[in-house]
């Protein structure tokens, strides 16, 4: 069907929208630890943009409460770019356990050593600028020169694509609408407070406009949204079918040694969990190619019965769990054992840490074996 609105919204429209939403968004703007909020902003306080910078990457493919607590962890050890730009690989890796897709963690550490390098630890505040910068893509650099610097740039993410949806009634399924919408939210970008557009935008797709449900009474755009208008505000945007993900299996093995030390591996630096720590085991094969078994030492390996499952982007992963406890001149053939003192299983991969769920009941307790705290470092 065709879209309800096939020009762009006329000056008088957009201004409507944008004064109706920072009206909103004065009232009901959410706080946040990397925010600064438009009571703040109108007392003369400005946003950091290493703050913004750093929450807009842990933002991306999950939400405000998870990163919440991991934002506040990383600021308080890299309180600034030139601090995080110093820091090793491992230990940054590290902290990043649990917000998942770690690539976002090395691209991290590349844009932090760019900026110091060639910007003397001072983002630039222009859009292309930004996007010259390791790991910074359209969205990320549309959001720092907005929000950091008020410049009159369109941040587009999975609400603001949502919120102009409904407001224009775009019929058309993502992903081939997102040009349309692009367009759409570029017009109602204002010259005056675009980074407070941009953060008032998210947070109405956040709080009322959400893609279940959506609050149609309490929002501040009602009466000038076309999907409301139509009766298709909840179905929209309309999506294509997604494939189905195809499957991929392996095996892990999960050996402690007799001071209680684990036998961990770092993962090659370039693709899936490039970089972590994490159990050694077998490549990851396609569900028709059972994956050919590599212990990474001579043990007397036994199976655990349940195995993990963990779905990642682009498909889905069933892990096969061996197990074994070996003596203290045991010598493995990769990896390294690590100190039970230095052992976390929270500084793991989420598919590591499930591993280890899975099979801790395989092996009798130990009182100094797992401890639940201390970064996670090679030891002997």
């Amino acid at each position: 069907m065709r879209d309800a609105v096939d020009a762009l919204p006329d000056r008088g429209r957009a201004a409507a929208i944008g004064a109706a939403l920072l009206a909103w968004y004065d009232r009901e703007a959410r706080a946040m630890p990397w925010r600064v909020g438009p009571g703040e902003r109108l007392a003369g306080a400005r946003p950091d943009p290493y703050r913004v910078w750093l929450s807009e990457v842990m933002l991306q493919q999950t939400t405000v409460a998870a990163v919440r607590t991991p934002f506040l962890r990383f600021l308080e050890r890299w309180p600034d770019v030139a601090a995080l730009a110093a820091a090793e690989d491992a230990e940054v890796m590290a902290a990043w356990a649990g917000l998942g897709y770690y690539s976002r963690a090395r691209n991290l550490l590349a844009c932090a050593r760019a900026v110091t390098a060639r910007h003397g630890g001072r983002f630039p505040a222009e859009e292309a600028a930004l996007r010259m910068l390791p790991g910074i893509g359209p969205y990320t650099a549309a959001a720092v020169a907005a929000i950091a610097f008020d410049r009159p740039a369109a941040v587009v993410d999975g609400n603001v694509e949502r919120v102009v949806a409904r407001l224009f009634a775009v019929e058309t399924p993502l992903p081939g609408a997102k040009p349309r919408l692009a367009a759409l939210a570029a017009a109602l970008t204002p010259e005056r407070r675009p980074g407070d557009h941009a953060q008032a935008m998210m947070d109405l797709g956040a709080t009322v406009c959400t893609p279940r449900r959506p609050g149609c009474p309490a929002c501040p755009l009602a009466g000038l949204c076309a999907g409301r208008a139509r009766g298709l505000a909840e179905e929209l945007p309309r999506r294509r079918p997604r494939p189905e993900r195809p499957e991929r299996r392996g095996i892990a093995y999960l050996v402690r040694r007799a001071d209680g030390a684990w036998l961990l591996e770092r993962r090659p630096p370039r693709g899936l969990l490039g970089g972590m720590l994490g159990w050694p085991g077998t490549d990851w094969t396609a569900a028709g190619d059972p994956p050919a078994p590599a212990p990474p030492l001579a043990a007397d390996w036994r199976p655990v019965a349940a195995e993990v499952v963990h779905v990642f982007t682009h498909f889905r992963l069933r892990l096969s769990l061996a197990v074994a406890e070996v003596g203290g001149d045991a010598v493995p053939t990769r990896g390294s054992f690590v100190a039970p003192a230095a052992f976390s299983p929270a500084a793991l991969p989420t598919v590591m840490r499930k591993a280890f769920e899975l099979a801790r009941p395989a092996f009798p307790p130990r009182a100094a074996a797992m401890p639940q705290r201390g970064p996670v470092s090679p030891g002997a």
